[in-house]
């Protein structure tokens, strides 16, 4: 939130000047295609990192659901740069199941650097739930390594597609949580 709110701020402050009579929605959508095409893009060129494409795809997929949901919220008239938005996105992509649980898991690691018992395995709980998604899509990967031996260019193709839906799926849930009469 700290690195990158104040871009999406910004980035929202500017359009408003720019486009005084722009709606929530229609900067919504601009964010939302910008950051579906980055997805895309990143994906596509992860794939080409060979043995570390899982690695790559994950830091890509990672950057681009973290910038997407911090510009949705500006958007949408929320904060950036506010705490809450980690929350926010622990939960819009679905490394927590309830906000609750974000709140704990963030105040957990916070307090990881203290030399307080039973905080290493907090670190640890949080470090898997950041790294389940890389897990799960490590079967996917190696058969797409064997199916891509045949086909070339299918890794590329498959990264491109599936993290663009991705971040498109995302940007569904965000929008839902940030349009006026919700949270």
């Amino acid at each position: 939130m700290r690195a990158l709110g104040p871009g999406a701020a910004g980035w929202a402050a500017g359009l408003r000047t720019r486009y005084p009579d722009a709606s929530a929605d229609g900067l919504g959508r601009l964010a939302t295609r910008r950051f579906v095409r980055s997805a895309g893009a990143g994906g596509a060129t992860a794939a080409l990192a060979g043995v570390f494409a899982p690695l790559a795809e994950l830091a890509a997929v990672l950057w681009t659901h973290a910038e997407l949901v911090l510009h949705l919220a500006a958007a949408y008239g929320k904060d950036p740069t506010h705490p809450d938005r980690a929350v926010d996105l622990l939960v819009l992509t679905q490394v927590h199941p309830d906000r609750a649980s974000a709140v704990a898991a963030l105040a957990g690691a916070e307090s990881a650097g203290d030399p307080v018992e039973g905080a290493w395995p907090r670190a640890a709980e949080a470090a898997w739930r950041l790294a389940a998604p890389l897990t799960a899509q490590a079967g996917g990967w190696v058969a797409l390594r064997l199916v891509a031996r045949l086909l070339p260019g299918a890794a590329v193709l498959a990264a491109a597609l599936g993290d663009a839906a991705a971040a498109d799926r995302l940007a569904a849930r965000a929008v839902a949580v940030y349009r006026p009469g919700r949270g």
